[in-house]
């Protein structure tokens, strides 16, 4: 990108709101307006960063590589006075763009249970059911 386009921290805090969302992550200014709808962490957080330097809040989440990648697709320019060298930018070519939405989940595992307890867990109600019927059982036919 030869022909970037220089803005300042204050022309950036006047596209903070939803139909127009923009903020600074690494001196790079993007343009999230058709990312929010899309946004796992949901459109408020984005909303919340509007017109601001975001990079602190942006790297303290923990974002993936991938998403680290398609911070390329939303870059409109730079912000003044900052240099980005092109070994710091993520190539636009290197991120691609899923075919449909996917949903990454993980279970967590109590591989910590002690098998006494789930044996008591199993045991004691089929006990107190036993019980229960053989009492009904000898007080009705008596």
């Amino acid at each position: 990108m030869a022909d970037r386009r220089v803005f300042t921290l204050s022309q950036v805090a006047q596209h903070k709101s939803k139909k127009d969302c923009w903020f600074v992550i690494n001196g790079r200014v993007l343009d999230v307006t058709k990312f929010l709808d899309e946004h796992p962490g949901g459109e408020e957080v984005l909303i919340e960063a509007a017109g601001k330097d975001a990079t602190k809040e942006f790297e303290d989440i923990g974002h993936s590589k991938a998403a680290q990648n398609m911070l390329a697709k939303f870059q409109v320019g730079v912000l003044q006075g900052f240099k980005v060298q092109e070994g710091d930018a993520p190539a636009a070519a290197s991120y691609k763009e899923s075919k449909g939405k996917e949903m990454s989940a993980f279970v967590i595992k109590e591989d910590g249970l002690p098998k006494f307890k789930s044996f008591m867990e199993f045991f004691v109600p089929l006990m107190v059911a036993g019980f229960f019927f053989s009492y009904r059982y000898l007080t009705t036919a008596a």
